[in-house]
C-alpha cells in the first residue's frame, strides 16, 4: 500500500500552511474575541483557490480530488476553527447540493461565483426539533401554480446570513409518501427574496469567528424550477451530503489535533520546572505520544475514507468512523493540551483555550457522536 502524497499534494499543503500561519493566524484571535465573520481573509482563501476544490473547471472549480480539499480543510484547522468551518461548509455542504444534484441551469447560474468566493451558499437542514432527527422537518413547501410557498425555520446554518452570502440550499416538506412519511424536497431559496430572512446568530462558544444563522419563511415564494433535483429526493441528497460533510468535520478534527499537539510540544519544550523543561517529565511525555498517536491514527482512517471516495468506491460507513474518530481525538489532544499548559491553558492570550471551546462542535455538528455509532452499527447489521 502506497501512504505517500502527490507532489501536487504536497505543495498545497505547505502552501495552505503557510497561508494559513501568515494570514490567519495573527487576526484569528481578534475575531474570535469580537465574534466577527472576516471578509478579508475569505477573500484571500478565494484567492487560493479553497473554493470549489472538488468542482469541475467548466463550473469554474479547481477540479481536485477529495484527498487534496481535505488536506487543504486540515491545514486551515490546525490553525483555527472558524476559517476552516467557513471552508468545510461552503465546499461540502454550500456548493456540494449544487453540483451533485443541480440541473446544468442551476449549476452554471450559481457555482462559477461560489467556485471564486465572490459568494457563499447555505445548506437549511437543521431546525429546532429537528436535529439528529433530520427527517422530521417541519419546514413546509407547498406548490401553488408555478411557485413554491415555502414556511417555516432553520437554526444553526453556517454561512448563511453573510453578507455575501446568494442564498441556501433548504430542506423542506413537500407532500407524503405512500408509506405515510414525510415527502422531503430540497429547494433553492435566493438571499432578499420577499418572506425570506436570515439573522446571524451571536453568544456562541465555539466557531466564533465563522457565520452561523437562523432562517425565517414567512409565504416565501420561488419558482417551481428552484427545486433541486427531482421532487422526494431531498432525504437522499441530505444524506449523501452528510456523507461528504462528515469528512471535512474529520479533517477539522484531526487538524485541530494535530494544532493542539504542536502547541502542546512547543510549550512543554519551553516551559521548566524544576530545572528542565517539562516535556522532560513521564507524565507529559506520555501525553504527548498518546496526542500523536491519535493524530496518526485519525489521518489515516480520514484519508482512507477519501480515498474511497476519490475511487468510487462506498465510503459512507468509513466517513462516520473518521469523522467519529477525529472529532474525538481533538477532544483528547485539545484537553491534554490544555492539562500541559496549567494554568495559562485556561486564559485567551493562549490559542489552545481557543481550540479548547471549537473542539466541541465537532463531537455535535453533522451528526453527533452518538448518531455515527448509530450509522456505524447499522453498516454491521448489529441494528
Amino acid at each position: 500500500m502506497d501512504f505517500s502524497l502527490t507532489m501536487d499534494q504536497e505543495i498545497l499543503r505547505d502552501t495552505v500552511r503557510k497561508f494559513a500561519e501568515n494570514e490567519i493566524r495573527p487576526v484569528a484571535d481578534e475575531l474570535d474575541k469580537n465574534e466577527t465573520f472576516s471578509y478579508e481573509t475569505m477573500a484571500k482563501m478565494a484567492e487560493m483557490g479553497l473554493f470549489g476544490i472538488f468542482v469541475a473547471e467548466e463550473y469554474g472549480g479547481q477540479e481536485m480530488d477529495y484527498v487534496s480539499y481535505i488536506i487543504a480543510t486540515e491545514e486551515i484547522a490546525r490553525v483555527d476553527g472558524s476559517h476552516a468551518a467557513t471552508v468545510a461548509a461552503e465546499n461540502s455542504l454550500g456548493i456540494g447540493p449544487l453540483y451533485y444534484f443541480g440541473n446544468e441551469e442551476q449549476k452554471r447560474k450559481y457555482l462559477p461565483a461560489l467556485c471564486r468566493g465572490e459568494t457563499l451558499w447555505g445548506f437549511g437542514l437543521t431546525e429546532a426539533n429537528a436535529g439528529s432527527d433530520a427527517g422530521n422537518a417541519q419546514t413546509r413547501a407547498v406548490l401553488d401554480g408555478d411557485e413554491w410557498v415555502i414556511n417555516g425555520t432553520k437554526i444553526f446554518i453556517t454561512n448563511a446570513s453573510t453578507d455575501i452570502t446568494a442564498g441556501v440550499t433548504v430542506l423542506c416538506r413537500t407532500g407524503t409518501r405512500d408509506d405515510g412519511k414525510p415527502e422531503l424536497s430540497c429547494i433553492l431559496v435566493e438571499s432578499g427574496t420577499p418572506g425570506y430572512v436570515a439573522k446571524p446568530m451571536h453568544g456562541k462558544m465555539m466557531w466564533r469567528g465563522s457565520n452561523t444563522s437562523e432562517l425565517y419563511f414567512e409565504d416565501c415564494r420561488v419558482p417551481r424550477e428552484n427545486l433541486l433535483g427531482e421532487q422526494g429526493h431531498g432525504f437522499h441528497q441530505m444524506m449523501q451530503t452528510l456523507d461528504g460533510g462528515r469528512l471535512s468535520i474529520g479533517a477539522m478534527g484531526m487538524g485541530g489535533a494535530q494544532g493542539c499537539l504542536d502547541m502542546a510540544l512547543k510549550y512543554s519544550q519551553e516551559r521548566e520546572q524544576f530545572g528542565r523543561p517539562i516535556a522532560r517529565f513521564q507524565a507529559i511525555a506520555f501525553k504527548l505520544a498518546d496526542m500523536a498517536m491519535q493524530v496518526d491514527a485519525a489521518r489515516l482512517l480520514l484519508y482512507k475514507a477519501c480515498w474511497l471516495r476519490d475511487n468510487n468506491k462506498p465510503f459512507s460507513k468509513e466517513a462516520a468512523i473518521a469523522k467519529l474518530y477525529c472529532s474525538e481525538a481533538m477532544h483528547l489532544c485539545a484537553d491534554h493540551a490544555v492539562q500541559i499548559h496549567g494554568g495559562y491553558g485556561l486564559m485567551r492570550e493562549y490559542e489552545v483555550e481557543r481550540f479548547y471551546r471549537d473542539q466541541k462542535l465537532l463531537e455535535i455538528g453533522e451528526g453527533t457522536s452518538e448518531v455515527q455509532r448509530i450509522v456505524i452499527a447499522r453498516h454491521l447489521g448489529a441494528l
